[in-house]
């Protein structure tokens, strides 16, 4: 908690109670951007928008009231617009994208190459359901984690559990193909 000279420190734009205010409270406004987010780059990028709109709105404040609230007001919002934003991103079904999209399979050209994609289509095949829907997701959609936890009604953590363990077995699996490569 700040003391009344730093909170009118911070209202003058006094750059030393500016980063006291942000040392103090940044701990709080990036857990209420997570708790909203639950995607910590999405979450940071939330708590530096946040300290920019209060910087941005220091006249608004009353010196005399504590900033915390104000400010994890501010980061509510700001975590609510971000995540307004993200869902509005456009998603396509597989169908419809163009052949020329470089997410796009393309037929290999030798009968190594097909081989070698059979072999990969074998390997993510042979994963666990759970991780095989993570990597589709991911890889043939280009979801994002917070966007296949939505997808997949599951926590972050696990989608971003399940795409490592996934990951480590296709390596493991796989690992061949990158030394002939």
């Amino acid at each position: 908690m700040l003391d009344e000279e730093a909170r009118t420190g911070f209202r003058a734009g006094n750059p030393d109670a500016i980063r006291a205010v942000y040392r103090t409270y940044g701990k709080l406004v990036f857990a209420v951007a997570h708790r909203v987010l639950r995607d910590k780059s999405l979450a940071e990028e939330a708590t530096q928008e946040t300290f920019l709109r209060a910087w941005r709105a220091t006249e608004t404040f009353d010196p005399g009231r504590e900033l915390g609230p104000w400010l994890a007001t501010i980061a509510r919002r700001v975590a609510i617009d971000i995540f307004r934003r993200e869902a509005r991103r456009p998603h396509s079904a597989l169908d419809e994208v163009s052949a020329t999209d470089p997410a796009v399979v393309t037929i290999p050209e030798t009968a190594e190459r097909v081989y070698e994609a059979w072999e990969v289509r074998q390997a993510v095949d042979d994963l666990p359901a759970d991780e095989q829907a993570v990597v589709r997701l991911q890889h043939l959609e280009g979801l994002t984690h917070a966007e296949i936890a939505d997808r997949l009604n599951v926590p972050i953590g696990t989608v971003k559990s399940r795409s490592h363990r996934a990951h480590q077995r296709l390596a493991r699996r796989l690992g061949h193909l990158r030394e002939s490569a």
